[in-house]
């Protein structure tokens, strides 16, 4: 209740709108970047090209589409470092966008306020977050990798490739590395993106439970490809849309995780107690009606004396 009141609070949904929008505009300088390095790959390696127009000559018998193909492709490998310089433009854009509006939502999850930085020096941060979020990203599905050719080794040499039970192990294994990964990058990214940043050991929770949640969300997007991408029709925006949920749904899931770790009950900041309102002296006279106690005990101790001589005279 707590993690969802400061996600609201803490404007959880339009950070994740923004995060999202960043995420998919990136998306075509990446593409940019891949077909750029596919230009030069090709233009270094002269078989594969020849590979690749044999190929298109196999999957296009009508002559002057396949000419038409062709030139595409020639136009592509001579602009090759244009279309890689816009995208590494673009990329850097895209980039420093999603990765401000990232650190900007978490430092707002952690309930830390938002300080007024040099324009500069918050560029120069953001890209060494961005970079080091890369190689953190890097690190775990190269951990993932290598876990699994090495475990498919393993079984080959021992010679139980063929065994059911060795398999279902190697199976929970690469689930168990993907969440070991997946748990290193969110412990750094739960840590150390926001603004100001946070113990390790407070956002060590956070990351697991982040890690489970993104692993069952990437079986259900694949899961939502694979049903999209077997209709012709569905294939052309079913995969845009696709992308476009699962993005929002990660981002929206990492905030609320992020509010999640920062209201629990160690992470949880001591409300500052307000002081109390300056004390006001101020004299007060107070006007009584009718004679006054000292008055009255005066005139009794007179009253008391003369009937105790009239008393005596007796």
């Amino acid at each position: 209740m707590l993690a969802y009141e400061r996600y609201t609070e803490r404007y959880g949904t339009h950070y994740a709108a923004a995060v999202t929008y960043f995420s998919v505009l990136s998306l075509v300088p990446i593409l940019m970047i891949g077909f750029a390095v596919a230009g030069f790959v090709l233009q270094s390696q002269p078989e594969l090209l020849a590979d690749l127009r044999s190929a298109i000559a196999e999957a296009v018998p009508d002559k002057q589409l396949r000419e038409q193909i062709n030139e595409a492709v020639n136009t592509a490998l001579d602009s090759k470092g244009t279309v890689g310089i816009i995208g590494l433009l673009g990329a850097a854009y895209s980039g420093l966008g999603w990765m401000s509006n990232l650190r900007d939502a978490l430092t707002a999850q952690w309930g830390h306020a938002k300080e007024n930085l040099p324009f500069f020096g918050t560029l120069w941060r953001d890209l060494l977050s961005l970079v080091g979020l890369g190689l953190a990203i890097v690190l775990s599905f190269g951990i993932t990798a290598l876990g699994s050719g090495f475990a498919k080794e393993v079984l080959e040499w021992l010679g139980l490739e063929d065994a059911g039970w060795a398999r279902a192990l190697l199976k929970i294994g690469s689930i168990l590395l993907s969440l070991l990964a997946n748990w290193m990058v969110f412990l750094w990214v739960l840590a150390r993106l926001p603004r100001k940043p946070v113990g390790w050991r407070s956002a060590l929770r956070g990351a697991l439970a982040a890690a489970i949640g993104f692993e069952v969300l990437k079986q259900a997007a694949t899961i939502f490809l694979s049903f999209v991408t077997s209709s012709p029709t569905s294939a052309a925006f079913g995969s845009v849309i696709g992308v476009l949920v699962f993005a929002n749904l990660v981002a929206q899931f990492l905030l609320f995780i992020a509010a999640w770790t920062a209201t629990a009950r160690e992470n949880r900041e001591p409300e500052p107690v307000p002081a109390p309102p300056p004390a006001v002296i101020q004299p007060v006279v107070s006007v009584r009606t009718g004679p006054s106690p000292s008055l009255m005990l005066g005139a009794g101790a007179v009253v008391g004396a003369l009937l105790g001589l009239r008393w005596r005279r007796r």
